[in-house]
């Protein structure tokens, strides 16, 4: 027997984009067969329970949002003779959206039902300090500057359900999108971090960032019925979730080259000077130099960055994830028209 143990994030994310019923239904699908279970941590069900109110609402403000700012600019920069037209289709996406916006509380019933099929695994002592425990050695999930007890208890689950396995047949997966916590640092993010590599033989029990992967590892022929039979063809993303996946990484690079520059400014490299000492320097000095106005513009739009796309998502980066938050912004760049390699952030504090 297979038992899965997917990850509260996973379930979220599964929830926000209707684009994810196809991964939905094939998971219905396999679980409705006596090989596969549900491993269902009672801190999985909390924060699943907790946050799911919150994910139908953002999901259905992002697509009203988008939509408002699209008929603004079709109204103030359109061509006159086409904005009747191109309003009124918008008007048609837009009422497509409000449905696409429904199939977020579908999805939500529906893991529901998956999650309270599953007979909910509560945190024993035991497993609150083994939990503790890795809290205390600022072992995975502790390894990074922040409260993982969440992470820590649904981790010590998955090791305990292994350890009281009633057969030597069955095997485990584990499931999450939480790179960061649970990933190889600064590697492979589809390897377990090296603190959590004694839970994953790759064999009995095996560590997973996609549940279409594991989904296609099972049956490759699966996911792609089920995405043919809910929407016909591949689901292209649109242009605005390009464009708001584009903001959110040059959001991170602006924000690391910040940082650098407050380093360089508190080690001396470089001097925070004013107009006049700026319109006084040689080209050569300015090199080093920032306006009084300008880096109190900076410091303005750092915290603006850090409550908009949230603290944990301003790094610090390994090398490893800084140069795939540059290649991503690079490649989302030129979809949109840019040439390669465009990473100016220069216009942030305009």
């Amino acid at each position: 027997m297979l038992r899965i143990l997917i990850d509260t994030c996973v379930w979220l994310d599964l929830a926000k984009d209707y684009r994810s019923q196809p991964i939905i239904a094939a998971l219905e699908d396999v679980l409705g067969h006596e090989d596969f279970g549900l491993i269902v941590p009672q801190v999985v069900l909390d924060e699943f329970f907790r946050n799911k109110d919150r994910v139908a609402a953002d999901a259905k403000r992002s697509l009203q949002s988008h939509f408002s700012l699209v008929r603004d600019a079709v109204r103030r920069f359109g061509d006159e003779k086409d904005v009747e037209a191109t309003i009124k289709a918008l008007n048609e996406a837009d009422h497509s959206a409000v449905y696409k916006g429904e199939a977020v509380n579908e999805s939500i019933e529906r893991i529901q039902r998956l999650l309270f099929a599953a007979k909910a695994v509560p945190a024993t002592e035991a497993i609150k300090a083994r939990a503790a425990d890795r809290a205390l050695n600022g072992v995975a999930p502790f390894h990074r500057p922040k409260n993982s007890i969440g992470d820590a208890i649904i981790i010590e689950t998955y090791a305990n359900e292994i350890e009281q396995a009633g057969s030597a047949g069955d095997e485990f997966a584990f499931i999450t999108h939480n790179k960061a916590d649970f990933s190889q640092e600064g590697g492979d993010h589809r390897n377990p971090h090296v603190d959590l590599v004694p839970l994953f033989d790759g064999v009995r029990s095996r560590f997973w960032i996609s549940l279409a992967d594991l989904l296609n590892d099972l049956d490759g022929d699966l996911l792609a019925n089920y995405d043919l039979q809910l929407y016909g063809a591949t689901q292209v993303r649109g242009f605005s979730e390009i464009l708001e996946a584009e903001h959110l990484l040059y959001r991170q690079v602006w924000y690391n080259r910040h940082q650098n520059l407050r380093i360089n400014i508190e080690r001396g490299r470089e001097k925070v000077v004013s107009d006049e000492e700026w319109s006084a320097a040689k080209p050569v000095q300015r090199r080093r130099m920032t306006t009084e106005g300008t880096w109190k513009l900076a410091r303005a739009a750092a915290r603006k960055t850090e409550a908009e796309i949230g603290i944990e998502n301003c790094g610090p980066w390994s090398d490893f994830e800084w140069g795939m938050i540059n290649g991503k912004l690079s490649a989302l760049r030129w979809v949109t028209g840019e040439e390669w390699d465009m990473l100016d952030t220069y216009l942030f504090l305009r």
